[in-house]
């Protein structure tokens, strides 16, 4: 349209006002109050991440967003009773076209790369297999509790090797912790889910799947099946809690004396916990 209005300067400066407006908005008062919440480390570091993430993309919404609905306004038929005229033809803009393909591309690559280094820091919440590259420091360093999650149609049950290999359907592990799940599955393939820990690692049938979480505050938590794993996938689900310390070295002793004429024929741990078939009723 040559009606000699500069539309990129007013495009530009609209953008400019919703950026500077929305970006902080979306990062101080949206992006904190988002799930997982802060409940863990790990969880924790799920919202900061979300947060750059928010903060370095809306800027880029915003430029979408403002020039379409600009298009819209300044660019429509302003004769509804007159002819529809098409608008003057664009060819393209190189150099439009080119700051696009920069700064889009800068954006993805300073998100790979953050998002590596995240990953690297805190060893993520997300299963990496029996071998894992990214070890949180915490586990290193500190308390260190080994679970197995034990997932098959349509439950989770746990396993404490540390104390005796006692099995619960109640997920309850200790404040200010790094815990080292050791995932599995004994039929097909599930998925544990502990949402507010911030934690979601694929259960493999005999395969050994890591994922670590350093806790914080006493916290209760749901965990779901978040693979489809048959008919009553939909109520595979049960809850934990995060719990001080003392209260844990509790339960977990009143668990062991429960539990101890089964226990004491079982390993206090195996990797795959994969029993033969037989000895299942099948």
């Amino acid at each position: 349209m040559n009606d000699g209005v500069n539309h990129f300067r007013r495009i530009a400066i609209l953008w400019l006002i919703a950026s500077v407006i929305l970006t902080p908005i979306v990062v101080i008062v949206l992006a904190p109050g988002m799930p997982p919440g802060t409940g863990t480390v790990e969880a924790a570091g799920d919202v900061y991440d979300n947060t750059v993430l928010l903060g370095v993309t809306t800027p880029i919404a915003m430029a979408v967003l403002v020039y379409l609905g600009y298009a819209i306004w300044a660019f429509r038929e302003r004769r509804p009773d007159g002819p529809v005229e098409d608008g003057v033809p664009i060819r393209g803009h190189i150099q439009i076209q080119v700051w696009w393909l920069a700064v889009t591309l800068a954006v993805v690559l300073f998100l790979a790369a953050f998002g590596t280094v995240e990953l690297q820091g805190d060893g993520a919440g997300g299963g990496q297999g029996p071998n894992p590259d990214a070890v949180p420091t915490a586990a290193k360093t500190g308390p260190l509790l080994q679970v197995q999650v034990i997932a098959q149609q349509w439950q989770f049950d746990y396993r404490y090797p540390a104390y005796g290999g006692v099995e619960t359907n109640y997920l309850e592990i200790p404040t200010h912790t790094t815990i080292e799940f050791h995932v599995t599955s004994l039929d097909v393939i599930h998925s544990f889910w502990a949402y507010q820990l911030g934690v979601k690692a694929d259960a493999n049938p005999g395969f050994d799947n890591i994922a670590y979480v350093t806790t914080k505050a006493p916290l209760r938590f749901e965990v779901h099946c978040a693979e489809l794993c048959g008919v009553w996938h939909g109520y595979m689900y049960n809850g934990g809690s995060v719990v001080p310390r003392s209260q844990f070295v509790s339960w977990i002793e009143g668990e062991e004396r429960s539990n101890a004429p089964s226990t004491k024929s079982l390993p206090p741990y195996a990797k795959q916990y994969f029993p033969v078939p037989g000895r299942r009723g099948g």
